[in-house]
């Protein structure tokens, strides 16, 4: 199999110009240029971005007219290179991120290229210190950062998905617009029989965050888990699933305000339609536990 042709994706939302110039150099910098750079303004004009057509490979601006979320935006960014049909996978890093080394792109083609059946990359994050935040880690528990492997998700500020696992698995689900996005996506691709590898040697460097920073965190993060519980779990793992994170949420959760709206969120979770359900298989359960994360935690 010979090197995949990769592609890099960046969703905006115009606010924070400074970043978005310093990932982009960080880009140019790869020793392995991108087949195609596609930059999405989500529900933002992005007009400074035309004095960036000297960057490695094409450049393509996509504007959208409304916010779409984070999934919704990588969607308009997967759509775009379909038409163009010039990439195998498709790097997708936040805005506020960095390429620190050069080797990235050249590392994540010879990945591919080595594994026919690898659907999705992980990379590590990391801030300017060089920490990486437990919640960064996909692997239950307190994880050491530096240990790779097989797993059963990825981080969504920086990752490798290959266009062909998305072809047949279907995209990132735009309803959710931000919270759980990757966990839906990461069960359809073990459902599917793709691998995901963590590879922390892919250093992503980011700002220290909370995902709480947002308004909508509380809300959206519970309606999201009752709608990913209900799209894609065995019907008798549902209310585990749900009763497990309920639990938790309530030892974690000191805000009585954010309690409120968790509660809000998980109500609308169960009245409101989730979309379409296709639920994982009892093998892909027990592949997902002996990968040391079963489906209800």
């Amino acid at each position: 199999m010979g090197t995949p042709r990769i592609a890099v994706a960046v969703v905006t939302m115009g606010n924070r110009p400074a970043e978005v110039d310093a990932l982009l150099e960080s880009v140019a910098k790869q020793d392995l240029p991108p087949a195609r750079i596609v930059v999405v303004g989500n529900g933002c004009p992005l007009p400074e971005f035309a004095r960036r057509l000297s960057l490695p490979g094409e450049v393509t601006v996509v504007e959208l007219e409304e916010n779409l979320g984070c999934p919704g935006g990588r969607n308009a960014a997967i759509a775009r290179l379909r038409e163009f049909g010039d990439a195998d996978v498709v790097v997708e890093l936040d805005d506020d991120g960095l390429l620190v080394d050069a080797d990235v792109l050249r590392r994540v083609g010879e990945l591919y290229a080595a594994d026919e059946r690898l659907g999705i990359v992980g990379f590590r994050i990391a801030d300017e210190l060089g920490e990486t935040q437990q919640r960064h880690v996909p692997r239950v528990g307190k994880s050491d950062p530096m240990r790779g492997g097989y797993v059963t998700g990825f981080l969504g500020g920086g990752h490798a998905l290959r266009m062909t696992m998305l072809d047949e698995i279907g995209d990132w689900p735009a309803a959710f617009f931000f919270a759980h996005e990757e966990t839906d996506l990461a069960w359809r691709a073990v459902d599917a029989g793709w691998r995901i590898l963590y590879a922390p040697e892919l250093l992503l460097q980011h700002p220290k965050t909370s995902p709480a920073r947002h308004a909508i965190y509380y809300r959206v993060n519970a309606r999201n888990r009752v709608w990913l519980a209900r799209r894609r779990l065995p019907l008798v793992l549902v209310p585990v699933h749900l009763g497990v994170w309920m639990l938790l949420t309530l030892a974690r959760n000191r805000s009585a305000s954010g309690l409120r709206a968790w509660f809000g969120g998980f109500a609308e979770g169960l009245r409101e339609p989730a979309g379409e359900r296709r639920a994982m298989s009892w093998r892909t359960v027990w592949r997902l536990t002996r990968l040391g994360r079963p489906p209800v935690i």
